[in-house]
């Protein structure tokens, strides 16, 4: 599928641009040579037609959570951030493989190295959500691989504290691996939804797709929706999966979220003793913090705090879900575990209040579309408050050429600062201020885009999606 051509790379000092790695809706990531100390780093930079003073503060937010989580050695490494001489924010990053994004889907993953990796990153969530933080887009291509083959968590764009639950304006997720409670706005995300989606990706992972995909039928955000509120996922297609591996991960995709585990450690715990069961050694836990570092981790800075998002109330101490948004208490989170003797025990863990009420990543205003391995399952926005007067597409009209398809709609009355989402069969989706879009496909290929006006940050409703069979 064609793309808008990425932005200018920004002149940094002490950095020399190589090439681009890739474009998000939202942002760019270039490959640039740190002069000193001499590596290859992936830089994120933020487009300038999104950037304003609210995204800058968010920007600064999500660079000190990042700096702060990624001594985990499971979350991708952030070294600086700043803003370029042009005004645009970005981040430095250790630079990390997207293949296991691409690999689940080609080739047959074996199931140690599926648990391996499921431990790896559940430890990393298990240290977020001790220090505060729910990550809120789990998914197969949020998890990068280092060169030496080590998985770790990648872009907390959309991330925000664990704190009481207030409305919100919008949230961005990836459909096929977010939890029914989710989608259906009952909760902007909780450490209960987040078990869900760790447990869709380990399933992903092992079955080549997403639980509620099927191959050969619709698979579309409606389908997906519709399939996740209904029921369970299909059976896992391979012999070397055991029953009890394929139980678990039933059971932590639980429609109720109180027949979940309570906790990410607890699902964690549970996988290392299918790895026992295996045969295999048991990957270590990667949770244990001195209290000094958690303080360090919970205390961000009042000024890296601002208001509009909060994650769930979850009282994992009974295994409820409070529904009640007007509830402004938080629990403490228990943990039932299994030892490695196969003793059941209960311990409980509180998770820390930062000062301040909540944080908002500048990656919910870019609706999650800055993943660093791009090509993912279609983003979905549930946008509560859109209003504002933002106009709305209609209309939209296609005309093929050869095996490219150009979209072209009439202004529906943008204003300065104003500019388009495209979102496309893919997944994929582009940020512009021009009123046609080309996609590039195959004879035979059903390509559909929307287009969706941005105003201030803020989502309007999207179009009606207009799709075009691609003929030889």
């Amino acid at each position: 599928m064609a793309r808008r051509l990425p932005s200018q790379p920004p002149v940094l000092p002490g950095f020399s641009h190589v090439h681009v790695l890739g474009s998000g809706g939202f942002a760019d990531v270039f490959l640039y040579a740190q002069n000193m100390p001499r590596r290859q780093v992936a830089v994120k930079v933020m487009l300038s037609e999104v950037v304003n003073d609210q995204v800058r503060q968010m920007f600064q937010a999500e660079a000190n959570l990042m700096a702060q989580l990624s001594a985990h050695p499971s979350i991708l490494t952030v070294y600086q951030a700043g803003v370029s001489a042009d005004g645009r924010p970005y981040l430095v990053m250790e630079l990390c493989s997207a293949s296991l994004s691409a690999r689940y889907r080609s080739e047959r993953i074996p199931v140690p190295e599926v648990l391996r990796i499921a431990v790896r990153i559940g430890s990393a969530i298990e240290t977020a959500h001790r220090a505060g933080v729910l990550h809120r887009d789990i998914k197969p291509s949020n998890i990068l691989m280092t060169a030496y083959g080590h998985p770790v968590l990648a872009d907390f764009g959309i991330a925000a504290t664990v704190a009481d639950s207030r409305d919100q304006e919008m949230i961005g997720m990836s459909i096929p691996w977010s939890a029914p409670e989710v989608l259906m706005d009952e909760t902007p995300g909780s450490i209960h939804s987040e078990v869900w989606s760790l447990a869709a990706t380990v399933y992903s992972l092992l079955a080549g797709r997403s639980p509620f995909e099927i191959p050969g039928d619709a698979n579309k955000s409606p389908d997906l929706i519709s399939r996740i509120n209904r029921g369970r996922p299909q059976p896992i297609a391979r012999t070397d999966v055991p029953a009890s591996l394929e139980k678990l991960l039933a059971n932590a995709m639980s429609r109720k979220p109180e027949n979940r585990p309570a906790t990410v450690l607890e699902l964690v715990r549970s996988f290392q003793m299918v790895e026992s069961e295996l045969g295999v050694a048991q990957t270590p836990v990667e949770v244990e913090m001195d209290d000094w570092a958690l303080a360090t981790v919970a205390d961000l800075e009042e000024k890296t705090r601002v208001r509009g998002v909060a994650g769930a109330l979850v009282n994992s101490n009974t295994g409820r879900r409070r529904r009640r948004r007007t509830d402004r208490q938080y629990s403490s989170v228990g943990t039932m575990v299994r030892d490695t003797a196969g003793a059941r025990s209960s311990a409980s863990r509180p998770i820390p209040r930062a000062r301040g009420s909540r944080v908002l990543i500048w990656g919910v205003v870019a609706l999650g579309a800055l993943a660093l391995a791009l090509g993912g399952t279609a983003v979905f926005v549930l946008a509560r408050a859109n209003g504002g007067g933002i106009p709305v597409v209609s209309n939209i009209v296609a005309a093929q050429h050869g095996t490219s398809v150009k979209f072209s709609w009439a202004d529906p009355g943008l204003v300065d600062h104003d500019s388009y989402q495209i979102s496309t069969t893919d997944g994929a989706s582009s940020n512009q201020d021009i009123n046609s879009f080309v996609v590039d496909g195959t004879a035979g290929e059903h390509v559909c885009i929307t287009v969706t006006v941005i105003r201030e940050g803020k989502t309007g409703q999207p179009s009606s999606q207009k799709c075009v069979d691609l003929t030889s």
